[in-house]
């Protein structure tokens, strides 16, 4: 049987066209045409002003923090339930991340959880130097309450939508409503570029300095002149000519991931002690992953019988993240937490949710699933 993956790369057929166009004008280092037209088709689509194409979503949380003077000392809040990539960044600058756990609705950041932990923080003589929320597999956090919070204590908000492209909320779409926003196109995400990411704004000295940084931050001088440490996090011509023709097709992708869902919870809706996290008021989730939860009073081993049942049948399935308070590199590190985020890690499942999954291999996933019930 072949491997069913959790979500692989799904090429629309353009692609090609866009390489080609890069390989016969020799436009193959990290400058050229692609690039361009690549970024101006990520701001178009987000509503963004400007954006800048980079090496990694991570690479661009490292920007934007850079950007706000985050320190050696200052403190970030952080969404605990993610992955690693999202609060790594706030180390390399020497800063502290202070986790905030997730509520029920969403299971992203708890908003008067952010609260609690940005009046604590103020009370210790610490102000938050950033606030960085999460739209985890693709589901809204509710951002109208995070960023009145944030206004309200005057506190920039990075927007993690690595998993987000996509989707909305309100209507407005994800990527559009920090004031630094990201986006990852990692091999597994709604569209990729093999490897990539972008940083957003509206604030053009923002996405001035994020291309000036990525490109070893070279002064303007005929020799090379270093004023600035900078990096080498500028995306490639070839890779955003990938990037160019995924776009073109990645409402398809969102549509396909969404019937992906409906396909599940149709068929898995009879079975006792499974739970689909449902859209909330205001939310549009392009369904990136498809998640489940098994409950009942032995729900984490069950679920651990569907993962390795599965794999023992070549299809690919994962827990929820980890949350980043729960792991050992962070531990000891200040959080705010309800227990939300721990209980959904125990119980929580990642379903094959690739775009180009065919039928058949859907009905002997749920099949599988269906077993260890």
């Amino acid at each position: 049987m072949e491997r069913v993956y959790l979500s692989s790369p799904h090429m629309g057929g353009t692609e090609l066209k866009y390489i080609q166009e890069a390989f016969e004008s020799n436009w193959i280092s990290p400058v050229g045409p692609n690039i361009a037209a690549f970024e101006n088709d990520l701001a178009l689509y987000t509503g963004r002003a400007h954006a800048a194409a980079l090496t990694s979503g991570t690479a661009a949380i490292h920007l934007a923090l850079i950007i706000l003077g985050v320190t050696a000392g200052d403190e970030v809040m952080c969404s605990s339930f993610t992955f690693a990539g999202t609060c790594n960044p706030i180390v390399y600058q020497g800063a502290h991340p202070v986790f905030v756990d997730s509520e029920e609705d969403t299971w992203n950041m708890d908003p008067e959880l952010l609260r609690k932990g940005i009046e604590d923080r103020i009370k210790s003589g610490k102000q938050p130097k950033a606030i960085i929320v999460v739209h985890l597999y693709g589901m809204p956090a509710k951002m109208d309450l995070i960023m009145n919070i944030a206004r309200e204590f005057d506190i920039p908000v990075i927007e993690d939508a690595a998993e987000g492209l996509g989707a909305s909320y309100n209507g407005q779409k994800l990527g559009s409503f920090g004031d630094l926003s990201i986006l990852s196109f990692n091999g597994n995400k709604i569209i990729t570029t093999s490897g990539g990411g972008a940083l957003l704004s509206d604030n053009k000295e923002y996405i001035d300095k994020a291309k000036f940084l990525a490109t070893q931050a070279r002064d303007n001088a005929p020799h090379y002149e270093h004023s600035s440490i900078g990096y080498n996090y500028r995306l490639s011509n070839i890779s955003a000519g990938i990037g160019r023709g995924q776009m073109e097709v990645l409402e398809q992708r969102v549509k396909r991931k969404r019937e992906i869902f409906e396909y599940y919870k149709n068929e898995l809706s009879d079975v006792d002690n499974i739970q689909f996290l449902s859209e909330p008021e205001k939310c549009f989730s392009n369904r990136w992953l498809t998640t489940i939860l098994v409950t009942g009073e032995n729900g984490e081993k069950v679920k651990d019988n569907v993962r390795i049942l599965l794999e023992n049948n070549n299809i690919e399935s994962r827990p929820l993240w980890k949350p980043m308070h729960m792991q050992p590199v962070f531990q000891g590190s200040k959080a705010y937490l309800n227990g939300i985020s721990q209980k959904l890690f125990e119980i929580g499942l990642c379903l094959p949710s690739g775009s180009n999954m065919i039928e058949e291999d859907l009905v002997r996933t749920i099949d599988l699933i269906k077993e260890c019930f």
